[in-house]
């Protein structure tokens, strides 16, 4: 019986799934097209030979099935908006002797006309729905939400349900991670999903604000309290946040004696204003950030441990782009769509070797500088389609080479990373087919996987 199924697989699925009118598709443990069916192809437009051995989010948008593959958890309803429409889809992980081994989607639409009034009825509500976000979005200061973190990758999945667990309290939360990972689309998210987002949320970047104007801007003070104060004084960050949410951003860089006083505040839950007499009861929620190793600055006494345990009841880390390739596509189509709409260009897409070099760099300015290179190009590009050429010389392969800066030795040490982080993606990161692919021994591998950072 086994080898009847695996000798007439494809006859075998193709009589099962080839003439019914739901869309399907099956995958390997990799995420790659086994199978789609007709009825699939056609919607898609693309060719049934041609897509198989693809990986599936090369051939279905906004898909989520290499992640059903990778992960064995099932997802049955979901909502998926492919080709300008939402879909209803099914995705079961597929298993043998205990191990998944791949999974299988199904788009669920009965009758064309049915589903396209359905699917109008589904448009209008988001409408509405947006049309309610964004005067909420007015009301306190919130601008993204949970929605807005675009990602493909597991690892931001699993850092997503962490941040739904963890926002609906009033626990204080660190977020850490490098400069442009995107940290206060996450604070922002956390308020938007909390019992306070009817409540304001404000900003203070603690690193944009002089030292000797930090504490006003965070307490506020009394009329006369010092020379040049605003007649009726003014309320401080704090006084603005009450009952809402403060996020302090870039939280190193705040001065000891600042946070002395934001101690207090946590503490006692309450502000004392420059040239008051009364402190001020508040209720505020503390969402901070920082790309610093707090722990060293706290060595060095720049930066007291009894806030830091204060701030860091929940701790998040947002993983840069480097490890996260799966986002890379995803992320730059949905960024070339926001800068093009914003410009008026009618750019499209990227051909494919602009992706390959996407791959290869690496983005040390993490989502920030993937928008900006895409900005740059859009601006730079003379095609619907955005090709090498129009890319910032500093990301093109070659750059490496060119560099007249750069000692020997760190030319051949980026290479040789760029050559690992490669291979590591062809196999999946299996460090043992890496290194026979790479002809090194697996050990030296891994030294120079941890000394890459990889």
């Amino acid at each position: 019986m086994l080898d009847i199924l695996e000798d007439y697989r494809d006859g075998i699925l193709e009589t099962i799934f080839g003439n019914v009118n739901h869309s399907i598709v099956v995958v390997d443990r990799n995420g790659f097209v086994s199978y789609m069916n007709d009825s699939y192809c056609d919607f898609l437009e693309v060719d049934k030979e041609g897509v198989r051995g693809k990986h599936v989010t090369d051939v279905i948008e906004n898909t989520r099935m290499h992640i059903v593959a990778e992960t064995g958890k099932e997802e049955l309803a979901d909502l998926q908006y492919i080709r300008g429409n939402y879909m209803i889809a099914h995705r079961i992980p597929l298993r043998a002797d205990g191990e998944v081994v791949g999974a299988l989607g199904m788009v669920l639409f009965r009758d064309t006309e049915e589903w396209l009034k359905l699917n109008s009825h589904i448009k209008d509500l988001f409408l509405e729905l947006e049309t309610y976000r964004n005067q909420m979005k007015k009301l306190n200061g919130v601008s993204y939400s949970l929605h807005d973190i675009i990602s493909n990758s597991s690892e931001m999945h699993i850092l997503k349900d962490k941040i739904k667990k963890v926002a609906p309290g009033d626990v204080s939360v660190l977020l850490r991670g490098e400069s442009g990972t995107g940290k206060e689309l996450f604070a922002h998210s956390i308020h938007h999903l909390s019992e306070r987002n009817t409540k304001p949320f404000v900003k203070v970047n603690c690193a944009a604000i002089p030292a000797d104007l930090l504490e006003s801007e965070l307490f506020g003070y009394q009329e006369g309290a010092f020379t040049g104060a605003k007649k009726g004084g003014k309320p401080g960050k704090f006084q603005m946040a009450d009952g809402g949410t403060l996020f302090l951003d870039e939280i190193g860089d705040m001065p000891l004696q600042a946070q002395v006083k934001i101690l207090r505040v946590l503490q006692e839950g309450e502000v004392e204003a420059i040239g008051s007499v009364h402190p001020q009861k508040v209720d505020v929620r503390i969402i901070a950030a920082t790309n610093q190793p707090l722990e060293e600055l706290i060595a060095q006494q720049k930066f007291r441990e009894d806030l830091f345990y204060r701030i860091n009841v929940v701790q998040i880390d947002i993983p840069p782009l480097r490890k996260r390739p799966e986002d890379l596509r995803v992320l730059a189509k949905y960024l070339l769509e926001k800068v093009t709409e914003r410009i008026g260009k009618r750019v499209v897409d990227f051909e494919p070797e602009v992706y390959e070099c996407f791959l290869e760099y690496h983005w040390p300015g993490n989502v920030r500088e993937l928008e900006n290179v895409i900005e740059a190009a859009v601006h730079l590009t003379s095609n619907e389609m955005i090709e090498l050429d129009d890319l910032p010389d500093h990301i093109k392969p070659d750059a490496l080479l060119v560099d007249e800066d750069r000692s020997l030795k760190a030319i051949m040490e980026t290479a040789e990373r760029q050559a690992i982080e490669r291979t590591l993606k062809k196999v999946h990161g299996d460090k043992g087919k890496a290194a026979t692919m790479l002809g090194i021994g697996k050990s030296s591998l891994y030294d120079k996987a941890k000394k890459y950072n990889l």
